[in-house]
């Protein structure tokens, strides 16, 4: 994320304007509809903008690599609670039922919910921070249009209690993307030593995660919606579930490139000094 000085105004002020419609939306369900399980999404709101206080408060002051160590963080946790739900459901159901449509689209397992919502309080703190401390760029900033898709499938999904097993798939990712805020923190520290066994076993992960955990996953989901598309009911739950899954297929395009591109500044050293010698 870097940050902006100019041409992000207009980009700033839609997002924030999104984002507040959405707080009003959440805060109307709960409070209006009575939907006592969306307090969850709260509880992360609050829990990461707490995790961002202690982080400021004792290990640095600098806007950006607070919001790398809270996306960390999140990564992280989000990570182990994916594993847990799909180990623990593959351990009572196999694969066999786990995967039918049924089960993806109407049903939620154990603790998918939950973990759900608290990853949607993720998505919109980190927004808030982003535009708080314009940790973006560019008049269209791929990161807060990432983050705006996940919190309308998300919160739709939530609404409607529908694909909530799909969501939890699609955050497998997040497998991914501790490596990739691990690799911003190391830079962060001074860490930069492309001959260093840290940084080669970081990009081993980092790709071999980006594949296996990212890419794979959600190319595999897509096809799996397509697949079944024609047992979808009528209503918003396909177009919402093929808008989501390709705005994600495009955004890790584009996360395919940068990485590529970061890859051989950063091995770009290495190969210098073999050549030299």
């Amino acid at each position: 994320m870097a940050r902006t000085e100019q041409g992000g105004d207009r980009a700033g002020a839609f997002f924030l304007a999104t984002l507040l419609l959405w707080l009003v939306s959440i805060l109307f369900e709960i409070l209006f509809n009575r939907r006592d399980e969306l307090v969850y999404v709260i509880a992360g709101c609050l829990f990461f903008q707490a995790a961002n206080w202690i982080v400021r408060r004792c290990i640095s002051r600098d806007p950006l690599f607070v919001n790398t160590f809270v996306s960390l963080l999140h990564s992280s946790t989000t990570s182990a609670s994916v594993v847990y739900i799909l180990a623990s459901q593959w351990m009572k159901d196999g694969s066999g039922t786990m995967f039918e449509h049924t089960r993806l689209v109407g049903g939620a397992w154990p603790w998918a919910y939950k973990a759900l919502c608290f990853s949607c309080g993720y998505f919109a703190y980190d927004q808030w921070d982003m535009l708080q401390y314009r940790l973006y760029g560019g008049w269209i900033p791929s990161i807060l249009v990432h983050h705006l898709i996940l919190l309308l499938c998300f919160t739709l999904a939530l609404y409607r209690n529908v694909t909530i097993n799909y969501l939890i798939l699609t955050l497998v990712c997040e497998l991914h993307s501790i490596f990739l805020h691990s690799r911003k923190i190391r830079r962060m520290v001074g860490i930069r030593d492309a001959e260093s066994m840290i940084v080669k076993v970081e990009w081993v992960l980092n790709w071999g995660t980006f594949f296996l955990a990212r890419l794979v996953p959600h190319i595999l989901i897509t096809a799996k919606i397509i697949k079944d598309s024609s047992k979808f009911r009528s209503g918003v739950e396909l177009p919402l579930a093929l808008f989501g899954m390709a705005g994600m297929n495009m955004l890790n395009a584009g996360l395919a490139i940068d990485l590529f591109g970061a890859f051989r500044r950063e091995i770009s050293p290495m190969n210098s000094n073999r050549r030299r010698d």
